[in-house]
């Protein structure tokens, strides 16, 4: 086997095409809303409009992709996942359709709600790492980190993407082209089924364990997903204070650059902690990760109100995305650890559940801060979302080291001896 890390994953057969199908499959996810925004907004003249729809699909998503995920533990992801894209692609066709013929406006949110049942491609591919490297922590460490580098990567090119498509061609491209891709991985990544997980569907239903309670009830499940909600107001916060802040710089355009500056940073720093044997504990790690994303998270603050250059603020972003990719991927970790056995294409869902819902509370936060407090101070929102983080992921390392001493204390049963 090789030495390096990331070629030992793909020396296992299969792995690598698996890995091109989901990451075609998983480049639209940064597509869609910019290309309906652009969509929407260009054929109606309404921002607010566009805002609507997208929040709509956004808040379906959050309800629709734990049940999607939950099917595909239980039935398989190709059984699972080729119909739910279909379903999916189907809406985004009706939301071209509808604004092409000029529909009323709530077939728009009707469509849009539709794609909800996209599945999550990224959860299903650290499944199939879960699955494939068993018993070994070091290669799924470096799994998780390789597919957070590739979260970051596609969210870096599918705006860029969907931006370059809808303003050369024409503005329904960056959807089209968008479905296109989807289906087209979704189907190659479900072709190989040599690496697809076993369903899990084989239950007793008067079992009350943790294989079938909600994962909501699990241990440190809802924690986590807080933290995941923390985490996702930081992302959230700092993309709208970032374009407002260049906009008032006059360099809306170069806003998109600077975003993609801090992914970029977030992707480079995924790989090389992959490539880093981990030490310590998982939650200590996590608590580490977490105060390091903390820290960083004030250089923006720093960067406009020292200087007030757009450059200055581009490294600071640069530095401030080197945190967040090896927190996200403890967490992700900490995750697959606590979900049990054959349900954790549903536990990451909800995780990213968690994400997406704190990135919409920090847009809304982030915005309002620009409003009242104006752009500089607006940077603020994600250093504080990033200092919730780390006291969420501090009270949770207490309380399971506490919980580690107690049980280290208990007395053992005493040993009674039979009678002879």
């Amino acid at each position: 086997m090789p030495h390096n890390p990331y070629s030992r994953l793909f020396a296992i057969p299969g792995a690598t095409a698996f890995t091109l199908g989901n990451l075609v499959a998983r480049l639209p996810m940064g597509m869609f809303s910019v290309s309906a925004v652009i969509m929407i907004s260009g054929a109606r003249g309404s921002y607010a409009l566009a805002g609507a729809v997208t929040a709509t699909g956004l808040a379906a998503t959050a309800v629709v992709a734990p049940w999607t995920a939950r099917l595909v533990d239980r039935h398989g992801q190709a059984r699972v996942a080729v119909p739910a894209t279909l379903v999916a692609a189907l809406g985004s066709l009706s939301l071209v359709l509808c604004m092409r013929y000029g529909a009323p406006d709530w077939t728009l949110f009707a469509s849009y709600a539709a794609t909800a049942t996209t599945p999550n491609t990224g959860g299903m591919s650290r499944a199939r790492w879960a699955h494939l490297l068993q018993g070994d922590a070091r290669a799924v460490h470096t799994a998780n980190s390789f597919e957070q580098a590739a979260d970051e990567l596609c969210f870096m090119l599918g705006p860029v993407l969907a931006a370059f498509l809808c303003g050369t061609f024409f503005p329904q491209a960056g959807t089209l082209i968008g479905v296109v891709l989807l289906v087209t991985g979704v189907l190659v990544f479900a072709a190989q089924r040599a690496t697809e997980p076993p369903p899990h569907d084989r239950r007793d239903p008067t079992d009350t364990s943790a294989a079938t309670k909600s994962l909501l009830r699990a241990r440190g499940m809802p924690a986590l997903l807080i933290g995941f909600l923390a985490t996702g107001a930081v992302f959230g916060s700092l993309e709208v204070v970032t374009i407002a802040y260049a906009d008032g710089q006059g360099h809306k355009a170069a806003a998109g650059v600077v975003l993609a500056l801090q992914a970029a940073g977030s992707c480079a720093a995924g790989l090389v902690y992959g490539a880093a044997k981990p030490r310590g504990s998982l939650g200590r790690r996590h608590v580490l990760c977490a105060a390091a994303m903390a820290a960083v998270m004030a250089l923006p603050l720093l960067a406009v109100a020292s200087t007030g250059s757009l450059i200055v603020l581009s490294v600071a972003l640069l530095c401030a995305g080197m945190a967040t990719a090896p927190t996200m991927v403890t967490a992700m970790t900490l995750v697959q650890r606590r979900t049990p056995e054959g349900r954790l294409n549903e536990g990451m869902t909800l995780a990213v559940t968690g994400l997406l819902g704190g990135i919409a509370c920090g847009a809304a936060c982030g915005g309002w801060a620009v409003e009242h407090l104006g752009t500089a101070a607006g940077y603020g929102v994600p250093a504080a979302a990033a200092c919730c983080a780390l006291l969420l992921s501090s009270a949770q390392a207490c309380a399971t080291s506490t919980r580690a001493r107690l049980r280290r204390r208990r007395p053992a049963p005493p040993h009674v001896s039979s009678a002879v």
